[in-house]
């Protein structure tokens, strides 16, 4: 009888080492996890929003085109060259449901209409057709009540309707996308619409304005040095590798 109790045990106490094995791996995997949780990158590179930072508006609206709302943010989350915050940068729409690009991409906004912190610069970007925009008074009167506290308020490409709908900028300095200039001056007389096919970029005053699509870019990088210096403006035109795109050589 004392044969079998003795295997009995042995098979027990290496039941047991084998669990508590089990848990040490399970504990080892749980603690790396956790780890893995912490540094992940998405919640690393979030950049809080902080009060005493001028704050950059984007806006949104269905069918928008990306490359408007990606240029100004591209240029201003962008870090000093010691990787200081200098600007918070939000997205902000009529409503919070995602708004659909023109491309078909998703953007999930920041803020709503309703509860928009005060902006120090509102970006107003374009759609291939503004019919919707331009009637929507909800946008137009945002864009009316922003630009009562904004330092800046910039318009790029078809953006430029939505300004010359709200009468904002009347009496100033603005230009369009590349063919839209004619149309625009016919719209909004008070406009001091330029000749869309000679400039890309405009400055009158607090009103910014271009061409859009890409050029967004250099309307987001002239109120960035603005706001800044033409160092920092240097150093984030390194950092986005704008020289590679301007003076690109194939091997």
């Amino acid at each position: 009888m004392k044969t079998p109790l003795v295997l009995l045990l042995a098979v027990l106490l290496s039941s047991c080492n084998t669990n508590k094995s089990k848990n040490s791996v399970n504990g080892e995997e749980s603690e790396n996890q956790s780890t893995t949780i912490q540094s992940d990158t998405l919640t690393k590179h979030l950049k809080p929003f902080k009060e005493d930072l001028p704050t950059i508006g984007l806006l949104m609206y269905n069918g928008v085109l990306q490359s408007e709302v990606v240029a100004t943010s591209d240029v201003f989350a962008k870090p000093t060259a010691d990787g200081e915050q200098l600007f918070n940068v939000i997205t902000i729409a009529e409503t919070e449901n995602p708004i659909t690009t023109e491309e078909g991409m998703h953007f999930v906004p920041d803020y709503t209409f309703d509860n928009c912190p005060k902006l120090t610069a509102l970006f107003v970007p374009s759609a291939y057709d503004m019919y919707a925009q331009v009637h929507n008074e909800k946008i137009v009167e945002f864009i009316k009540r922003k630009n009562e506290e904004t330092q800046y308020t910039v318009s790029n490409c078809a953006g430029a309707q939505l300004i010359g709908k709200s009468g904002i900028a009347d009496g100033k300095k603005i230009v369009t996308w590349i063919g839209g200039g004619e149309q625009l001056q016919k719209d909004y007389p008070n406009l001091k619409v330029q000749n869309d096919s000679l400039v890309t970029f405009v400055k009158d005053g607090k009103f910014y304005s271009s061409n859009g699509n890409l050029a967004s870019y250099i309307s987001a990088l002239n109120l960035l040095e603005t706001m800044t210096s033409n160092e920092h403006r240097a150093f984030v035109e390194s950092y986005l590798y704008l020289d590679r795109l301007q003076n690109w050589k194939e091997d």
